[in-house]
């Protein structure tokens, strides 16, 4: 062992220009940022085959009392975390109890297991399953062949190094007579953690008796053990607390300035991407302190449970430590027990069985979802943002460019939708003057009727729950094909209620070609000469084109001259191809949605624009399909809205198998509206709120965030309906304006392109009597008409 005078760090005594290195090595890293997870303390068993001389965690079997948790008292625990808000169920136990205290043996066998970690296996995945939390384990020294087992219940696993010093373990030594405190056989744990990739928590206990070399050296350590495998997501840097009753009780607890030093030095030491942390209940007076040195987590904090290791200090409040980071400079963000950049690559760093649990509680960023609000869910209201936190300086200038009509750089447009706390207030704040600039204070809507003419569809949007195919009529509903005199008699029912424009979009049956949506224009505009069609979306123009084999100009002119009045800028879902991958394989790729829009602009057909956001996407994808929207508007002027729809996940496929998020947060859905207010100036002009996605509170709240929209009346929504969206199929003008008038602004009733509505229109939508129930007709025989070959894109 070397001496304390052979490291520079280990001798540098300049404690405030050693936080100044620490705190900007940090900030370039991780940024403002301080993150936490909210979790719950479950101590599955107190026995510890190690005796410790400074824990009281460990203890020895008491007559009466059970020597584990039982699975009821530990789903118990874990629900009452749940519903507090917890992401994290923290498993703590000592090491391996079976193979010291008979009382363990005798308990294990009552609960049908012949280990501690199999019990361990056991509960985890029961908590899982029963109240969605993510396990986090702790349970001593694992072997490779534990941490393969471990990892398909957990989604991280730790373990505290301490320290690398053998003195420690020697005759009168905190680590006598314990044999998984042996330097080696810990590193061995973690070593292999990182070899079955396992995303890992570690760190070094300072103040019981180790010197500051041996720190650096244990710091070496975890540094050589995440360079080989990446897999170290935070370090603790914990002090020595001394507690009655143990060996240790009158030892002397490290000072505040020893542990700043330590943890200054981590960071230093450590590679960026490696957080550091140090709890905050140990040191609770000294929160500005710890963040000034460097730490960049706070660790696990409970609202329900107390630190079972350390109970004599209790959790600081959330918002004690908002209010630290606060006056630091910084924003505390919530996170999960796994990482975001392990978030981002779970084929490699989750077990199959945990991704979708994972994805279930993240956000775009990786990072913990901030509340239970989702799209299209009416039993949970939208909840209020987080204030405070750090002001990005960085916004100023990307927001004045923004409202200066430039086009902004793809990674200024990414970094608009990481705004948290105060900044995302600041950031809707200047999107809403724009919109008072551009259209002042009025908000628009449209009444109007969607009509999707067939639910039978050939393409295997792995989010759709609309389509179905002809083989599963038991599958959500049964498949229809509706009569050309259904939708004729739709159309017309929809101009008696005072309807302006008919919306026509449907799956792309296979049995259809470009002669079928020539069809149902004439049918249309037979029964409703007057009406505005705006139909199909870009994937049925390209493949009614293709079916007929018309270049794109000639068919799109062909449908203009039945009646085709504008386009839905629907089947953009994300405008970029990796995504499309994933969620859309075998759709048009993002090159052929933009020629198609482009084309038509060209022919003088406007169209709207989309986005459906929330699922396997993140800001990066975000920013570019907001710049291809805007690209394509500056050259055509054609786009004459852009209305954002958040991923309905309920009944998606693509949730329900694992594979995607639970939609867009509600920070994230407002943000997606006033981003899109910002990034799109001055080249689209209307933002739109959708309703059915979005319901009645969150178009309010998007209009005080850069909307002007309502969206139309609808009379027939389906499509979000069938992906479980709660909220009705028809919202009428009295209900759109009271929403409108209620956040202080004046409702107009409008066309499709923006001009204000008649007034015998208007008359005559607020005369209007119910529905008339619709007929879907069920799909015709398998030949009863002919069929072209299917058009077929993308690689699926």
């Amino acid at each position: 062992m070397q001496d304390a005078g052979s490291h520079p760090l280990a001798d540098h005594r300049g404690l405030a220009h050693l936080m100044d290195a620490a705190r900007a090595r940090r900030d370039r890293a991780h940024g403002k940022r301080v993150t936490f997870s909210p979790k719950v303390f479950i101590p599955l068993t107190h026995l510890c085959r190690d005796v410790c001389r400074y824990c009281t965690f460990a203890q020895a079997p008491k007559p009466g009392e059970s020597a584990y948790l039982s699975p009821e008292q530990v789903v118990a625990i874990a629900h009452a975390g749940a519903e507090a808000g917890c992401h994290e169920a923290l498993f703590t136990l000592g090491d391996r109890p079976e193979t010291r205290w008979r009382a363990a043996r005798d308990a294990l066998a009552a609960l049908g297991q012949e280990s501690t970690l199999g019990y361990l296996e056991a509960v985890a995945l029961q908590v899982q399953q029963e109240t969605g939390l993510l396990p986090h384990l702790n349970p001593g020294v694992m072997s490779g062949e534990d941490l393969a087992r471990l990892r398909g219940v957990s989604a991280s696993c730790g373990l505290m190094l301490e320290s690398v010093s053998e003195r420690l373990c020697e005759k009168g030594g905190p680590h006598q007579g314990c044999p998984d405190k042996r330097p080696a056989v810990r590193l061995a744990s973690i070593r292999a953690a990182g070899e079955h990739a396992v995303p890992f928590t570690s760190g070094i206990l300072i103040g019981i008796g180790e010197t500051r070399r041996e720190r650096i050296d244990s710091l070496l350590a975890l540094r050589a053990l995440h360079e080989a495998h990446g897999h170290l997501q935070e370090v603790i840097v914990q002090n020595f607390r001394a507690k009655p009753g143990t060996a240790m009780a009158g030892a002397p607890e490290p000072a505040l300035e020893d542990h700043l030093w330590t943890i200054a030095v981590a960071r230093l030491i450590l590679p960026e991407d490696v957080s550091v942390q140090a709890p905050p209940n140990l040191n609770p007076q000294a929160l500005d302190r710890l963040l000034a040195a460097g730490i960049n987590d706070f660790g696990g904090v409970s609202p329900v449970t107390v630190d079972h290791v350390n109970p004599e200090a209790p959790w600081p409040l959330v918002d004690t430590l908002a209010a630290a980071c606060d006056v630091a400079g910084m924003t505390l963000v919530p996170r999960l027990p796994v990482y975001p950049r392990y978030v981002r690559e779970p084929q490699r760093w989750l077990a199959p069985a945990m991704r979708a649990p994972v994805l279930a509680r993240a956000d775009a960023e990786g990072l913990a979802r901030e509340d239970r609000w989702a799209a299209g869910d009416a039993s949970v209201p939208p909840p209020a943002l987080r204030r405070g936190g750090a002001r990005d300086p960085s916004l100023d200038r990307v927001l004045d460019a923004a409202a200066a009509g430039h086009r902004l750089r793809e990674d200024d447009v990414a970094h608009l939708f990481t705004a948290r706390g105060g900044d995302v207030e600041r950031l809707r704040e200047r999107a809403d003057a724009l919109r008072r600039d551009v259209n002042g204070d009025t908000v628009s809507y449209v009444v109007n009727r969607n009509v999707n003419y067939t639910n039978l569809c050939y393409f295997a949007c792995r989010f759709c729950a609309f389509s179905r195919g002809r083989r599963n009529a038991d599958l959500r509903g049964a498949p229809y094909d509706l009569e050309l005199e259904e939708i004729a008699r739709r159309a017309a029912e929809a101009w008696r209620r005072g309807a302006t424009e008919i919306c026509l979009q449907g799956g792309i049956h296979p049995d259809y070609t470009g002669q079928t949506y020539l069809h149902i224009l004439r049918a249309v505009k037979g029964a409703a000469p007057a009406i505005h069609v705006h139909a199909f979306s870009p994937l049925e123009v390209w493949q009614g084109a293709a079916s007929l084999g018309m270049p794109l100009a000639e068919f799109l002119a062909a449908l203009k001259d039945e009646g085709l009045g504008s386009l839905p800028g629907t089947a953009a879902e994300i405008l970029d191809d990796a995504v499309r991958a994933v969620i859309c394989p075998d759709k048009i790729s993002t090159a052929q949605w933009l020629e198609v829009m482009a084309t038509a602009h060209a022919i003088g057909l406007r169209s709207t624009a989309t986005i459906m956001f929330g699922h396997v996407d993140d800001a990066g994808a975000w920013a570019r399909h907001l710049l291809a929207v805007r690209d394509l508007a500056q050259r055509s002027g054609g786009f004459t809205e852009f209305v954002p729809l958040p991923y309905v996940h309920m009944e998606s496929p693509l949730f329900r198998q694992g594979r995607s998020r639970k939609g867009p947060t509600w920070r994230e859905a407002l943000l997606m509206h006033a981003v899109a207010r910002l990034v799109l100036h001055p080249h689209v002009r209307n933002v739109q709120a959708s309703w059915v996605k979005m319901g009645p509170a969150g178009v309010q709240a998007c209009l005080e965030g850069g909307a002007n929209d309502a969206g139309g009346t609808l009379m027939n929504e389906s499509i979000t309906r069938a992906a479980g969206a709660a909220f009705g199929e028809e919202l009428p003008p009295q209900s759109l304006e009271a929403l409108i008038r209620d956040v202080g602004r004046t409702p107009r009733q409008r066309t499709t392109l923006y001009a204000d509505a008649p007034a015998e229109r208007i008359a005559a939508s607020f005369a209007a009597g119910d529905l008339t129930p619709p007929v879907n007709t069920p799909p015709r025989r398998a030949g009863a008409r002919p069929s072209a070959a299917p058009v077929r894109f993308g690689t699926a």
